[in-house]
């Protein structure tokens, strides 16, 4: 079995501009070897994605050749007019005349509030009648029992984007196996996102990896979790970013399904992890958009869950952490806004763990 699709959200970068050249090779490598999903949005890499996506795959494949999944930005819309506006340029950025996937991107009660008001679903539908969307769904951030209300409300919707991974599966913050239940209970397909969590379950703590070790040695940390998401029931497709040639070969690899045995081992892992991890952030950098001062907060957090796995490496990254804060602002310059803490889809308190990554890192 293989599900993956190409996420397009952690393409490999160089001088802050997405790497176009290495970003077309993989995505040879990925259709090469089978693959035909491709994910973007209107504000990943602050709107480089899509511009990446078709200089990488539209402009150099026939449309039988790929499908493509694109994201309204929904919170960001501010009337029904609007809709059709921003589908009008993302069409144009990807160079393509219709979307296989077209879905309103990271809804939670807030922003489902502001789809209701603005008639984004009616809007979804319109674009499905039309052949403009091949199917429609959402891309979710919060409670089962939310999603349970939106798909109620909405039977019309075809596909939930989830995330889901080993890590989250029994998370009460992002209910992960519940939220994958309630897809099931409406009949919709589910793609997965943050299948690796943000590459955190690609390097695991000694003691996880040992025991994921002792009962498969030839399987890295990431395919166990590539394993995970896809032997769950009713996932159509799990979402990978992949910036180098040797994750390509990695993910489309064919993996049997996880036996009930390893999805155990899997949660045992899971437990050691969260031992050792001070922050589970994920890289996604929606919290950067929107803090007024510029931190680099994820590149803070990274470097603070280090420091608190490893306190004796202290002396290593500390120098690390002076180097990446002269191109930004330090932990402690945090004004408390809670700007970056509204629009987390991991529910973290922000504020909060910037003040504990301070005192480690700068004192």
């Amino acid at each position: 079995m293989n599900k993956m699709g190409f996420g397009f959200l952690r393409l490999p970068m160089k001088d802050n501009k997405v790497d176009i050249k290495l970003t077309q090779r993989l995505a040879d490598d990925f259709i090469a070897k089978g693959g035909r999903y491709f994910d973007t949005a209107y504000t990943y890499l602050d709107g480089k994605s899509e511009t990446a996506f078709k200089q990488a795959v539209a402009d150099r494949y026939e449309r039988d050749r790929y499908e493509i999944a694109d994201k309204l930005p929904s919170w960001m819309v501010k009337n029904h007019e609007e809709c059709y506006a921003y589908f009008k340029e993302q069409l144009e950025r990807c160079g393509v005349r219709r979307f296989d996937v077209y879905l309103l991107h990271w809804l939670n009660g807030e922003n489902y509030k502001t789809a209701e008001a603005t008639r984004q679903f009616e809007f979804l539908k319109e674009l499905k009648e039309k052949g403009l969307a091949g199917r429609i769904g959402f891309s979710y951030h919060d409670s089962a029992a939310l999603l349970d209300e939106i798909l109620a409300a909405h039977p019309e919707i075809d596909i939930v984007q989830l995330q889901v991974n080993y890590l989250d599966w029994k998370a009460r913050g992002i209910e992960s196996e519940k939220c994958c239940l309630t897809a099931a209970k409406h009949g919709k397909s589910i793609i997965v996102m943050e299948p690796v969590k943000g590459g955190t379950l690609a390097v695991l703590p000694q003691k996880a990896a040992a025991l994921l070790e002792k009962k498969h040695p030839e399987r890295s940390p990431a395919s166990w979790a590539l394993g995970f998401a896809q032997s769950v029931p009713g996932v159509e497709r799990v979402l990978s970013g992949m910036n180098d040639p040797l994750q390509i070969s990695e993910n489309m690899a064919n993996t049997e399904p996880m036996s009930d045995e390893e999805k155990e081992l899997l949660l045992k892992a899971a437990e050691i992890i969260k031992e050792g991890t001070a922050v589970g952030c994920t890289g996604c950098r929606y919290c950067t958009s929107y803090c007024p001062i510029g931190m680099l907060i994820p590149d803070i957090f990274s470097l603070y869950n280090e420091i608190n796995r490893y306190p004796a490496e202290g002396w290593k990254i500390k120098p690390v952490y002076e180097s990446l804060t002269q191109k930004s602002v330090k932990a402690s310059s945090c004004i408390g806004c809670g700007a970056c803490a509204q629009h987390c889809p991991q529910k973290l308190t922000i504020p909060g763990f910037l003040k504990m990554a301070a005192e480690a890192l700068e004192k």
